[in-house]
C-alpha cells in the first residue's frame, strides 16, 4: 500500500490544478482570422450565383415569335397534328399556320409557333417538351403517343416493342427506334440525330425544322428529309443562313433512363449530358451506354 506520505503528494498536486483554466497561446487573434475567411468564402459563394445568367434568360425573350417547322414520321409515312385557333393565344407552342389560327381557322400545317410569355418558358426554358405537353404527346426512347382529335379521331400510339409498328408502311416486319432529327437553321442542310432526352431538346432560334421520326432500328442510313413546311419558313419572316452543306448527323451518346412518361419540361430526364460527335455524309446515332 502506498504510504500516507504519498497520499499526501498526490492530494497536493491534485488540488494546485482546481479552478485553474486552460489558455491558448495567441488569444484570440486566430479564431477571428479564421471566422472572418469563412463569412468572406460563403459572401462570395453567394454573389457568384446571383450573377450567374438565369436559365429563364436570353432568347427567346417573353413577347416574340419563333416560326419552326415540324412533323411526325413513321417509316415513309409523315402527319401532323392540328392547332386550334385558341392555341396561339394559350398555348406558349401552338401547332399550325399562325395566320390561319389568327384567323380563326383550325390549321394542321406542319408550323411550330413558339411564343412565350412573362414568367414562362424563355430562355434556355424553351424546349421541345413545351410542345409536346401543350398537346399531351406522350415522346421517349419506347413510344410516341398522340392524343386522339390531334393527327386522327383515335389515338396513335407507336410502341417500338409491338411487331406491328410498321403495319402497311415499306419497313413493315422490321424493329423500330425513335429518334429527333434537328435542323438549327433549316436553310441549312446540316442536322443533328438525337436518340435520348428528347423533351428537353432546346429551341435556339427561329426557323429551326424537326422530324419526329419513327423508324427502323438497323437501318441508319434511312432518310428523314426535312419537314415539308421547312421551305415556306420565310413567309414567317425568318432569314436562314441559306448555307447549303452536305447532310450531317451528330449522334447523342447518353442512354434515356426514363420511359412512357407524358413529355413535359421535366419529364423524361435524369441527368442525362449529351456528347455530339459530327460525322459528314451520315445519318448514324449511338448510344453510350
Amino acid at each position: 500500500m502506498a504510504s500516507s506520505s504519498s497520499a499526501k503528494k498526490v492530494a497536493k498536486l491534485a488540488s494546485r490544478g482546481k479552478g485553474k483554466k486552460v489558455r491558448f497561446s495567441g488569444g484570440t487573434t486566430f479564431p477571428a482570422v479564421v471566422a472572418a475567411a469563412s463569412v468572406l468564402m460563403v459572401a462570395l459563394i453567394v454573389y457568384a450565383k446571383l450573377s450567374l445568367p438565369s436559365e429563364a434568360a436570353g432568347p427567346p425573350e417573353a413577347g416574340v415569335q419563333w416560326t419552326m417547322a415540324y412533323e411526325f414520321r413513321v417509316c415513309d409515312t409523315t402527319f401532323t397534328i392540328e392547332g386550334q385557333p385558341d392555341d396561339l393565344q394559350t398555348k406558349e407552342a401552338s401547332a399550325g399556320d399562325a395566320n390561319d389560327l389568327a384567323a380563326g381557322t383550325a390549321s394542321s400545317t406542319g408550323f411550330i409557333n413558339y411564343r412565350p410569355i412573362v414568367g414562362g418558358n424563355t430562355g434556355s426554358k424553351a424546349r421541345l417538351g413545351v410542345f409536346l405537353s401543350e398537346y399531351g404527346i406522350t415522346l421517349n426512347t419506347k413510344k410516341l403517343v398522340i392524343p386522339a382529335g390531334l393527327a386522327d379521331a383515335d389515338e396513335l400510339v407507336y410502341d417500338i416493342n409491338d411487331s406491328d409498328i410498321f403495319d402497311g408502311t415499306s419497313c413493315e416486319g422490321e424493329k423500330a427506334s425513335i429518334k429527333v432529327r434537328e435542323w438549327e437553321d433549316a436553310s441549312s442542310g446540316a442536322f443533328q440525330d438525337k436518340i435520348t432526352d428528347f423533351a428537353n431538346l432546346r429551341f435556339t432560334d427561329n426557323g429551326m425544322a424537326w422530324v419526329i421520326a419513327v423508324v427502323p432500328a438497323d437501318n441508319d442510313d434511312f432518310e428523314i428529309p426535312q419537314p415539308a413546311t421547312a421551305s415556306r419558313l420565310d413567309e414567317f419572316g425568318v432569314l436562314g443562313s441559306g448555307t447549303s452543306t452536305s447532310d450531317t448527323t451528330v449522334p447523342d451518346t447518353v442512354a434515356d433512363t426514363t420511359a412512357d412518361t407524358v413529355a413535359d419540361t421535366t419529364a423524361d430526364t435524369t441527368a442525362d449530358s449529351v456528347a455530339d460527335t459530327t460525322t459528314p455524309g451520315t445519318a448514324t446515332a449511338t448510344t453510350g451506354g
